[in-house]
């Protein structure tokens, strides 16, 4: 966080609130070694008050916090965490934010925390009151991945695929990415059976479900192809010939793009009444406070955040070459 707003180009971008511990964010500068510039610290809403500066500080202190150890989960961590959430999740809802970009949170300390939400986007489901799913992409090198399930055990995951949930997926890409500023996206499908299911022999997911909700798609002028066999149609993704994935569990996607991307991706919340983003990167309990941490996956996410907040190109600006992509 420290890193991260004192980037010049950031704080001159938008009216930045940090909703937090200020206990930890001059930890974070200690760690750093750097003081953050023109940051006014409020106890109050209230007190909001954008022309005195560019960067406020909500303060909501917890019990616990600060005497939490580096690297380790922590009950007094995830209820923080889980306040501050949903502090913010209350000023999108009342419009004094217009968007939300949150650090990673640690499930086990979520849980630890008294959460009874499997992830934050459930969570954001739930408090807003959400009637269709909302879902997480992951954002890498301009390449956008959903998923049909997320954070479920695989065995559940044959059940979880229906016609209806792979079509709300194709629906909720398409949708996604306009909003991020793509006139036409184009969009491909992934199979669930090794080799597209090899017209039934390796299972028949692609011809009951999968095929008749991409057609279905279709005739909704929805542009989409597939389903395509996963560990083939990802290289069409990385050539331009498609912008975004729609894959039917977690790590069909996530392993594709983290690997072609994970120094730099973000991992947007969508189908939510405001944009939220996040660096798709985990909590990296291994190098916490040792001053290792890549800050650009968390500036192209806060950038991301702010180029959907103003209905631009939500790539736009981004840092993306990385690897054998550059």
């Amino acid at each position: 966080m420290v890193k991260l707003l004192r980037q010049d180009h950031l704080r001159q971008s938008a009216n930045i609130l940090v909703i937090g511990d200020p206990r930890l964010m001059r930890s974070g500068e200690t760690v750093a070694g750097e003081e953050l510039p023109e940051i006014r610290y409020i106890d109050d809403i209230a007190e909001l008050n954008f022309a005195s500066a560019r960067i406020h500080h909500l303060n909501m202190s917890r019990d616990g916090v600060d005497d939490a150890v580096f690297g380790k989960a922590s009950a007094a961590c995830g209820a923080a965490c889980m306040a501050w959430l949903t502090r913010a999740y209350e000023l999108a809802a009342d419009g004094t934010i217009d968007g939300i970009c949150f650090l990673p949170f640690n499930k086990e300390a979520m849980y630890l925390g008294g959460s009874e939400h499997v992830d934050e986007l459930s969570y954001a489901r739930s408090f807003f009151k959400l009637p269709n799913r909302p879902s997480e992409f992951n954002v890498a090198n301009g390449m956008w991945n959903g998923r049909v399930t997320s954070h479920v055990p695989m065995k559940e995951v044959p059940e979880l695929l229906t016609h209806e949930r792979v079509l709300e997926s194709i629906e909720l890409t398409d949708a996604t990415l306009k909003m991020a500023g793509y006139d036409r996206p184009r969009i491909v499908v992934a199979a669930y059976n090794p080799h597209a299911g090899d017209g039934g022999l390796l299972g028949d997911e692609e011809i009951l479900v999968i095929a008749p909700a991409v057609e279905s798609a279709r005739e909704k002028q929805i542009l989409v192809a597939g389903p395509m066999p996963a560990d083939t149609l990802w290289l069409k993704v990385r050539d331009g010939h498609y912008d975004a994935v729609v894959t039917m569990y977690h790590d069909q996607g996530q392993i594709a793009i983290k690997l072609m991307g994970f120094e730099k991706g973000v991992s947007v919340l969508a189908g939510l009444p405001v944009p939220i983003t996040t660096p798709a990167h985990g909590t990296a309990f291994d190098i916490a406070g040792k001053n290792l941490a890549n800050v650009v996956p968390t500036t192209n996410a806060v950038t991301m955040l702010v180029n959907m907040a103003e209905r631009r190109n939500a790539v736009a600006g981004l840092d993306l070459q990385v690897g054998l992509l550059a």
